[in-house]
């Protein structure tokens, strides 16, 4: 087992109001690792606490043995972390191709710029077919697509995902995932933030389950799966 990621105590607020209580989790180096919970659980304002968009008051966020807690957005980005936002937020009045030199902005290898840019076009070739349009007269799914791909523009080594598949076609959120699960073969390490629990569940490695900002449920597929209460509450089934 190799950890990439590992977040101890770590707690973050909005003024006055706590969000994240003592949050302790871990990811794995080539494994996806999904944080589920319901809305308003505290999932997106850890993944910005991650990327550094929000500070936290208190606790640790170790990347590679390094605390980087609290440190710059674009600091995390060189040190190997990528975010894919929620509800994608591409640059919508920039092109596409646009779109993915920005997710290169803080890499200096100008050749190899091209050469991942190139094979990122390949492996979505819709977004080649529309390289030259704006990122706002994509459709949902593309958009969703341009984020993941200027993600990775920054070449990370590790994957932030935050609600991928919200707001898209169940053929499209099925796209989606099949990436998700290609990339993992890639040998990308994914942190991914879900609603969608079946899909999950069929791609990821461990689960987490937090609720009111802390973690209350730790483990495996199978045994997010076997669980009486969670298997009601999100799968809608009873034993």
């Amino acid at each position: 087992m190799s950890v990439l990621l590992r977040i101890s105590d770590l707690a973050t607020s909005y003024g006055r109001i706590e969000v994240l209580r003592a949050v302790s989790l871990q990811a794995e180096k080539g494994k996806i690792t999904c944080l589920l919970g319901p809305n308003g659980a505290g999932k997106t304002t850890l993944m910005m606490t991650v990327a550094g968009v929000l500070k936290p008051q208190s606790g640790h966020i170790h990347f590679l043995d390094r605390d980087i807690a609290g440190t710059s957005p674009s600091t995390i980005v060189r040190s190997g972390i990528a975010l894919v936002p929620e509800n994608r937020l591409v640059f919508k009045d920039m092109s596409v191709l646009d779109n993915l030199n920005a997710g290169a902005i803080t890499r200096k290898d100008h050749e190899q710029i091209h050469k991942d840019r190139e094979r990122l076009l390949d492996r979505f070739p819709r977004l080649r077919e529309r390289s030259s349009q704006l990122a706002g007269t994509l459709s949902g799914g593309e958009q969703q697509m341009l984020a993941i791909a200027r993600a990775l523009m920054s070449n990370p080594r590790l994957l932030l995902m935050d609600e991928p598949s919200v707001g898209l076609a169940p053929l499209v959120v099925q796209e989606i995932f099949t990436i998700i699960s290609e990339l993992k073969q890639d040998g990308v390490s994914i942190f991914l933030v879900e609603q969608n629990v079946r899909m999950s569940l069929k791609i990821a490695d461990h689960f987490y389950l937090m609720d009111h900002g802390r973690i209350v449920f730790d483990g495996a597929p199978d045994e997010f799966a076997e669980d009486e209460v969670i298997s009601r509450a999100y799968l809608g089934e009873r034993r």
